[in-house]
């Protein structure tokens, strides 16, 4: 099951190379629709028949290194699959206006879905760091070929960020394996064999070594600064596919693998991580108020809530002022906020992606009223603050709610200065709002003429097209859905985040 889950867009794309350029775009652009809702079709049957624990799982001899291909999903890994098929789903449809070397295009984001999906079943280091090296790669041609701005010059930030991260990554994985008796580096028997606990500076510095590929992937202050020109010259479903799904490989990996692989080490230096995570969230949430340019805020707030993530973690490894119980919802809300951000923030930077479409223009002191001529995207564009900034009925409610609970105990004074963060997001949300949404009808005279306002006689703002709609919308719905009945998603991560911390306490 998990390897037809993973291997069906690879395989896709291979049979669509085949196929010659000069065949009409629309037969790529329908084919990867297609592709992409069987595997939300597979992972919603994976969804209905999970029995618990770890499930579906394939061990496969890969070579004499201690190599194998294993693969397996649990309460950790199942919901991240689950939302990483929806919303290459949703950035299919919305693609359907794609006109720019089409084939290209949807061969290369067939292959970042085989491999974002790959990396949320591994369960082998090697195998894990392939994928989390292959999504950098892809990431890479998808903002150099498609974007615009300085792509090229952001496409190689990025690269060279987060492919030294990964360098930093290996380099862990072979201190974890180097470590083991016998050798190996498959992650459910690191788990069970601990063999890193009471080595000291030894666990230290593997952990120091994970820690910085994870962080710089996630990415937390100070390893933050490539996200910005990444999210703001990108292609819109570049960047929905970049916040939504490729940031979630750093912060899984801190529950997949530092956590419960490091646990000794982790217990030792989770107030390091604490505060990392609250100067993130702070941070984030202040700069993205500063920003002029609609895209940059929103990868600014990503910064800001992949913090709250850090800080639930983190707290999760401080065993004095917790009980077991505290610790475990403080990792639900962390993989629950995962899931959450990766919805809304796609949604996000698709609606960023229309004003791009209308207008060639993220500046925001160029919009106002836009709620006039298109009510859709303002009620959109409306839902998805509110969700991002943490309002009741919606899922990031839920997440931040779990966190805040579940880290007070034991990180009382963090805790209450990343509260602090949701005022701000709050501020910085509304603002945007009353920017772009209210007011008299102003909108750039052109795409490439950012910064220059036109009289509303000259132009108007179309809204949605039925391809956006139906991309974004269910987004939105199922944002919806997290924040008013939890309990299908939350059955599904406890029992996982409560092993987990049994792991972390041994």
């Amino acid at each position: 099951m998990l390897s037809l889950i993973v291997f069906l867009p690879l395989a896709a794309a291979v049979v669509l190379a085949a196929i010659p350029g000069t065949v009409a775009p629309r037969l790529f652009l329908w084919s990867w629709i297609a592709v992409a809702a069987v595997d939300v079709a597979l992972v919603v049957v994976a969804w209905i028949g999970y029995p618990g624990g770890l499930a579906y799982e394939e061990k496969l001899r890969w070579t004499s290194a201690g190599v194998g291909y294993h693969v397996a999903v649990d309460g950790l890994s199942l919901p991240l699959v689950a939302m990483t098929s929806v919303l290459f789903l949703a950035c299919a449809i919305y693609s359907l206006r794609q006109t720019q070397r089409v084939k290209s295009f949807v061969l290369l984001f067939l292959f970042l879905q085989t491999v974002s999906v790959g990396l949320f079943v591994a369960l082998d280091l090697i195998l894990f760091f392939v994928y989390f090296d292959l999504s950098i790669v892809g990431m890479y041609f998808v903002i150099a070929g498609w974007g615009h701005g300085q792509a090229r010059r952001a496409a190689l930030t990025f690269f060279l960020y987060t492919f030294v991260g990964s360098l930093a990554l290996l380099l862990g994985f072979i201190g974890l394996y180097l470590a083991a008796n016998p050798h190996t580096f498959d992650i459910v028997e690191l788990a069970r064999s601990h063999p890193l606990t009471g080595r000291g500076a030894y666990g230290g510095l593997v952990l120091l070594a994970v820690g910085i590929g994870f962080a710089v992937k996630t990415p937390t202050v100070p390893f933050h600064t490539w996200l910005p020109p990444a999210h703001t010259d990108a292609p819109a479903t570049g960047s929905a596919i970049l916040a939504g799904v490729l940031l979630k490989m750093g912060t899984y990996g801190f529950v997949r693998i530092a956590m419960p692989l490091l646990p000794d080490t982790w217990r030792a230096y989770a107030p390091v991580v604490v505060v990392v995570g609250v100067v993130s969230v702070l941070y984030g949430a202040l700069v993205a108020l500063a920003q002029e340019d609609f895209k940059r805020m929103v990868a600014y707030t990503s910064v800001n809530h992949m913090g709250y993530i850090l800080l639930a973690v983190g707290a999760a490894g401080l065993v004095a002022g917790s009980d077991a119980q505290a610790r475990a919802l403080a990792v639900t809300g962390a993989v629950t906020q995962m899931v959450s951000h990766g919805l809304i923030t796609a949604a996000l930077f698709l609606l960023a992606g229309v004003l791009w479409d209308r207008s060639g223009s993220y500046d925001m002191g160029s919009y106002s009223g836009l709620a006039g001529p298109a009510p859709v995207f303002a009620g959109a564009t409306g839902l998805a603050a509110f969700s991002s900034l943490g309002l009741p009925g919606f899922s990031g409610f839920i997440a931040e709610f779990q966190i805040f609970t579940g880290s007070l105990a034991s990180a009382t004074v963090a805790t209450a200065l990343a509260v602090l963060g949701i005022l701000i997001t709050a501020g910085l949300f509304l603002r945007a709002l009353q920017r772009l949404l209210l007011g008299p009808l102003r909108i750039p005279d052109a795409p490439g003429a950012a910064r220059r306002p036109s009289r509303q006689s000259d132009h108007r703002f179309a809204d949605l097209r039925r391809s956006e709609a139906a991309s974004i919308l269910p987004l939105l719905a199922l944002v919806v859905v997290i924040g008013v009945l939890p309990r299908f998603l939350l059955d599904i991560i406890e029992p996982a985040s409560t092993t987990l911390i049994n792991l972390v306490s041994r």
